[in-house]
């Protein structure tokens, strides 16, 4: 059966419409983080997809900590789990918790969980804080990040996107992709993913297109209608 352009490509075509709606929805783009390390376990997993919101879109809108009063709670814990990319680190976004907010000038350490820090304002380099922001964490690691150097206290401008849920495993293409732009570069990448993608998209569009056929044979030998031509020729063809 003979397929053209638009066939191969519809199911390519689905799945970004898919995705453009979740943005429309929750207002950022992309609308899913694919998580690329073990920080966030047990309720977040490398390879798991997380669908994210903008920070001031409703009724997610806001930014909440983990210690401050009604907090809401994601994956499992208190607390708003945000996407932050500090700039100028050459690091990947970070999908981390927020702790608490601070004020610039703020030795932040007197209110800290002790079990989450090591050392004090004099020796944390991030403390006093040097202006208005967030501490943060991933709930696998045992330190705050602003503790162990992982990142600087959070601007509010640096945060691009809040978590809302997690689809399990459904992240490790993204995963894949982004080792392989590390590896190789964008443009093989590139090459690659779009010549997969029209493999898949073509096999899925010849198996949908077959259905059909598939279903009037079958209503054809439950009523005893005779097979008509391209189906004699399959039997003959298998039979060879």
């Amino acid at each position: 059966m003979t397929r053209n352009l638009p066939d191969l490509l519809a199911p390519a075509v689905a799945v970004l419409l898919v995705a453009v709606v979740v943005a429309a929805v929750a207002g950022a783009w992309p609308p899913f983080v694919a998580v690329e390390s073990g920080s966030m376990a047990p309720e977040l997993e490398r390879g798991d997809l997380v669908v994210v919101t903008s920070t001031d879109r409703f009724p997610w809108g806001g930014l909440v900590g983990a210690t401050e009063p009604g907090a809401p709670t994601t994956f499992g814990r208190a607390g708003d789990v945000i996407v932050f990319d500090p700039p100028d680190d050459g690091e990947r976004p970070i999908l981390h918790r927020i702790a608490f907010p601070v004020t610039a000038g703020e030795d932040w350490t007197e209110r800290a969980d002790p079990a989450l820090l090591d050392g004090d304002c004099v020796t944390i380099e991030a403390c006093p804080a040097p202006y208005d922001g967030y501490v943060t964490y991933g709930d696998a690691n045992g330190e705050y990040d602003q503790s162990a150097g992982i990142a600087p206290v959070v601007r509010e401008e640096w945060v691009t996107a809040k978590a809302l849920f997690a689809v399990p495993n459904l992240g490790w293409f993204r995963v894949g992709v982004d080792a392989a732009i590390a590896r190789v570069g964008v443009l093989p990448t590139a090459v690659g993913v779009g010549g997969l993608a029209a493999v898949v998209g073509g096999v899925g569009a010849l198996v949908l297109g077959r259905v059909p056929v598939w279903r009037e044979r079958r209503v054809r030998r439950e009523r005893g209608d005779r097979p008509d031509r391209s189906e004699r020729n399959d039997r003959e063809d298998r039979d060879r």
